[in-house]
Formats: C-alpha cells, structure tokens, sequence
C-alpha cells in the first residue's frame, strides 16, 4: 500500500460449540465446530483474492484453525502472536454467564459494570487485554508500513483494538459487537492513530448458518 499506510483485517475465529452454549471460553483450547469450520471457509473465499502480505493469530486452537484456512489460498505462514489471545477468564471458564452470575455474584455484577478494573478469580483484567492487544498491534503496524496483514483474533481483543481505534471508554465495549467469522478492518496513517474502515462484516456468511455469539 502506499503513503505507509497499514491496513489491518481483523477476524474474529470461527463459532466453537462452547459458542453456542453461550459458555466462557477465554484461554481454554475450545476446537472450531462443524459450522466454525464453514464459517472460516465462507470468510477465506472473500479474502482469497485479496492481496496480502503476512498472517498472524491468536495462538489459541479457535482462533490458529480459522487463520489456516484463511491462509491457505495465500500460501503464506500464520504467525502465532500471544498478545490477540483472548481474555483469560478464569474460573468463569467453561461456565455460562447464568452459573456465573449464580457462583461469583459481587465480581460478575462489578464486572457488568466497569469491567477494565476486575479481576475474574485466577484471571485478568480487561485492562491487561487492551495493554497487551494495543502494544501487539502497534508492533505489528510498525513492522508492516505500507503493507495488508490479517489478524485471527477473539471477541474481547477485537473490541479492545476498535474501542482503542474509537478512543471509547471501554468499560463500553460491549456496545461493539463483534460476530463469529466477522471482518473488520482498521487503517493506520501512522502508529497509535487508527482508522476504522469496516466494522463486523458478515455479508460473506449464508442465512443459513446458525446465529453467531
């Protein structure tokens, strides 16, 4: 690209069945289901046409088996990067949101509220994803000016990227939804200063498939 501009495709990884049981996956190696896989398939027919320069993902199983299958028409490597993992929950974990606001009603409750501040029991802040998402991508940008890079990440990273992007408070980012198999794409004229281009496209997903979360 010219002017060493830095565009960014954000995808979030394909629906998982932990997805669809609206349970916390956080860092738990939650593998794609049958209609993830679809889904990351539908998504890499979109992109596969696209030119771009490097891949990388969220080391997470969900997030490394959508980036291969974006990746694959390319040829091109997907580099594990750590920093877009999602949220560690915890012992939310493997919960839905109903056990846990029965198992841990004071944290959940505060975490409703202003989420940047509270710690899961055995998990992290908010806070900590957005410091280590928003320092993540501002290496990757600084590496590739003037370049197209795709990065497979979560729901919770994604939002701390765009909120950041936005400059939004983001004890807010659940007002930014973000969909299983979704595109959104970020600019970057220069480093810290993002521009928002696409925000969760899904156009690329039939009716069909069942209703992402």
């Amino acid at each position: 690209m010219a002017n060493n501009i830095c565009r960014v495709y954000l995808v979030r990884h394909g629906v998982t069945e932990w997805n669809q049981t609206m349970r916390y996956q956080g860092q738990t190696d939650v593998p794609l289901c049958d209609f993830g896989r679809e889904q990351a398939a539908r998504l890499a027919q979109r992109l596969a046409t696209l030119e771009v320069d490097a891949f990388y993902t969220s080391d997470l199983v969900r997030a490394a088996e959508t980036a291969a299958v974006v990746a694959a028409p390319h040829g091109l490597p997907v580099r594990p990067e750590p920093a877009f993992r999602e949220m560690n929950f915890g012992r939310w974990e493997g919960l839905t949101s109903a056990q846990v606001r029965e198992r841990f009603a004071d944290v959940y409750r505060a975490w409703l509220e202003k989420p940047l501040g509270v710690r899961p029991p055995d998990g992290e802040t908010y806070a900590e994803v957005a410091d280590r998402t928003r320092r993540g991508l501002a290496e990757l940008v600084g590496r590739h000016g003037g370049q197209r890079i795709v990065v497979v990440a979560h729901g919770g990273a994604i939002r701390c990227l765009i909120g950041t992007a936005l400059g939004m408070d983001l004890n807010l980012f659940w007002k930014l939804r973000t969909d299983n198999a979704s595109l959104s794409i970020l600019e970057y004229p220069e480093a810290g200063n993002g521009i928002l281009l696409l925000f969760n496209d899904v156009s690329h997903l039939p009716a069909n498939l069942p209703p992402a979360t």
